[in-house]
C-alpha cells in the first residue's frame, strides 16, 4: 500500500518539475516569444505525462491531481483514508518539485509568484478544462484501455492553448505553481478561485458521467 504514496508523490513531483523546469527553459531560449515558450511548455507537459502515466498507471492509478483522486473516491474505488494520503503525498510532491526544479536552475528555492492570473474567464477556463480532463480519463480507455496515457497527455496539451488558464486543472499544482515566480507562476489571490473552479468543473463531470453510465446501462 506504501508503495502507491511514493508514486503519487515521485509522479507528481515530476510533473511540476516537467511544467516548471519546461516553463524556465522555454522562456529562457524563446528570445521575449510567449507563443514559443507556452510550446515548449505544453510540449514537454504532454511528453512527460505519458511518460508518467505509463508508468506509474500500474502502481497507483497515476492520480498526480486531488481533484482525480476525489472522483475516484466518489466512483467507490479510493477509501478516505487512502484519498486522504493520496491528497498528503500529491501536494507534497507538487511543492517538493517545484522547489528541486529552482535548484535545477540555480534559482533560490523559495519564491512566491507574482504574475497574476485573475478574473472570471480564467475561472470558467478551469471550469472547462477540468470538466475535459475528467472526462477524458473516465472514457478514454473504455474500450481501449491502452490508450488511455496517449489521450490524456494529448488532451492535456491541446488544453494548454484552447484555454485563457492555460489548463492548470489540478488543485495540487496550482498551490505548488504560487511558490515559482516563474513562467508558470500564479499569484496568491488567484490560488483559491482556480481551485474552486477546478472542484466546480470536476464535480459537473462527476454528474454527467453518472448520466451517462446509467442511460448506457438501460440501453
Amino acid at each position: 500500500m506504501k508503495i502507491k504514496f511514493v508514486s503519487e508523490f515521485l509522479g507528481t513531483a515530476f510533473l511540476l518539475m516537467i511544467v516548471v523546469g519546461s516553463g524556465i527553459m522555454g522562456e529562457s531560449l524563446a528570445g521575449g516569444n510567449n507563443a514559443i515558450a507556452l510550446l515548449v511548455n505544453s510540449l514537454a507537459t504532454g511528453a512527460g505525462l505519458f511518460v508518467l502515466i505509463q508508468n506509474l498507471g500500474p502502481i497507483s492509478g497515476a492520480n498526480f491531481n486531488p481533484i482525480v483522486s476525489l472522483v475516484e473516491a466518489l466512483w467507490g474505488r479510493l477509501d478516505r483514508k487512502s484519498l486522504m494520503l493520496y491528497w498528503i503525498a500529491q501536494f507534497a510532491g507538487a511543492i517538493a518539485g517545484v522547489w528541486l526544479t529552482h535548484a535545477i536552475f540555480h534559482q533560490e528555492i523559495i519564491q512566491l509568484s507574482t504574475k497574476a492570473r485573475f478574473g472570471s474567464h480564467l475561472w470558467i477556463s478551469e471550469i472547462v478544462a477540468t470538466f475535459g480532463l475528467i472526462c477524458t480519463i473516465a472514457l478514454s480507455g473504455r474500450k481501449h484501455v491502452e490508450f488511455a496515457p496517449i489521450s490524456i497527455a494529448a488532451y492535456v496539451t491541446s488544453a494548454y492553448w484552447f484555454t485563457s488558464s492555460t489548463s492548470f486543472a489540478n488543485p495540487a499544482v496550482t498551490v505548488a505553481r504560487m511558490f515559482t515566480n516563474t513562467f508558470c507562476g500564479i499569484d496568491p489571490t488567484g490560488v483559491f478561485p482556480f481551485i474552486l473552479a477546478q472542484i466546480t468543473g470536476a464535480l459537473f463531470a462527476f454528474v454527467i458521467l453518472i448520466k451517462v453510465r446509467n442511460e448506457v446501462k438501460s440501453t
